[in-house]
């Protein structure tokens, strides 16, 4: 049986209010999270942090370049002391790029006064142009743009000797990576008379504004030339009668026995690690090797370059 009435009338119970779109609304949250670059204090961050590295005088920055810079592209070095050092050195330079409301000191006035005194372009530039031109680098609102190397052709490095009547006298570099042994090795090779340098078009040192720095400005005189594949322009110097003689500490002739340095020559210098690379070996007509003491493994390529050409020298005088 069913309950009792209560005796009085029942409240009809209406729809409850809806939340409409409020609740919906409230589920949708704020959208995505907007990048640094678009927050108010991005700006002031980003330049704290740059004046923090600048003043610590730099070590380079963490990222990377998006691309990578062509050989046939000016390179801009940054850096208050690479730049002057650069200067002093006489490396060839086209612009020398000077950030906006720079803190000059004694580097920058230096460099200022070299450039004008060069000749060379002096353009005043804002700090996010000059990070793009400097790949991001600490260039602490300085930077120097050195145009692009000029190669000789291989075949060139003969016709200098022979326009000079002297007997040829070329170097040439197995995978050296390093552009300082590069610069060193073209600073042994103009004071022992040698035409020029070849090297290989990968896999290898360029001239670059380290090449330049080491070189002490000889690289202004010496030509370097640039094989597509080493091992055949080798074989094509000696079709014309030059004497290819490869460094190797292997070997069982000393450098200053061999016999060929008198003749037209090709001496190769091979990386410090691994030395000369099978194919390049296979193509001298001679090994040699530096003596030394047991203790020193091996010597830096630039070292090696030094002594061996000495040795050519001193068998060229007698």
């Amino acid at each position: 049986m069913a309950g009792r009435a209560s005796g009085k009338p029942s409240k009809r119970q209406g729809p409850a209010k809806g939340s409409g779109g409020k609740v919906r609304r409230s589920l949708e949250g704020r959208g995505a999270t907007p990048p640094a670059e678009m927050r108010h204090w991005y700006k002031d961050k980003a330049r704290a942090e740059r004046i923090e590295r600048e003043s610590r005088g730099g070590a380079s920055s963490s990222r990377t370049p998006s691309r990578t810079r062509r050989d046939d592209a000016p390179e801009v070095i940054g850096g208050r002391n690479p730049v002057v050092e650069a200067l002093r050195a006489g490396v060839p330079a086209s612009t020398l790029y000077v950030a906006q409301r720079i803190d000059s000191d004694d580097r920058v006035r230096e460099a200022i006064k070299i450039a004008a005194d060069r000749g060379i372009a002096l353009l005043e530039i804002g700090r996010d142009r000059l990070d793009r031109l400097t790949e991001s680098t600490v260039h602490q609102g300085v930077g120097l743009q050195i145009p692009p190397y000029e190669y000789a052709h291989p075949e060139q490095l003969v016709e200098r000797a022979r326009d000079a009547a002297e007997v040829p006298l070329i170097v040439a570099l197995d995978s050296v990576t390093d552009p300082r042994n590069l610069g060193a090795i073209a600073r042994s090779a103009t004071a022992f008379g040698a035409h020029g340098l070849l090297i290989p078009s990968r896999r290898s040192a360029g001239v670059s504004a380290g090449a330049w720095k080491t070189s002490a400005g000889t690289l202004a005189t010496l030509p370097v030339a640039r094989a597509s594949n080493l091992t055949q322009t080798l074989q094509a110097y000696r079709e014309e009668g030059l004497f290819v003689v490869g460094l190797d500490g292997t070997a069982t002739v000393d450098i200053a026995d061999v016999e060929l340095a008198s003749e037209p020559l090709v001496v190769v210098v091979g990386s410090e690690g691994k030395g000369l690379s099978r194919l390049v070996r296979e193509s001298c007509d001679q090994i040699a090797r530096i003596p030394m003491n047991a203790a020193a493994e091996s010597l830096n390529a630039g070292v090696a370059a030094g002594i061996a050409l000495y040795e050519v020298a001193r068998h060229r005088r007698r």
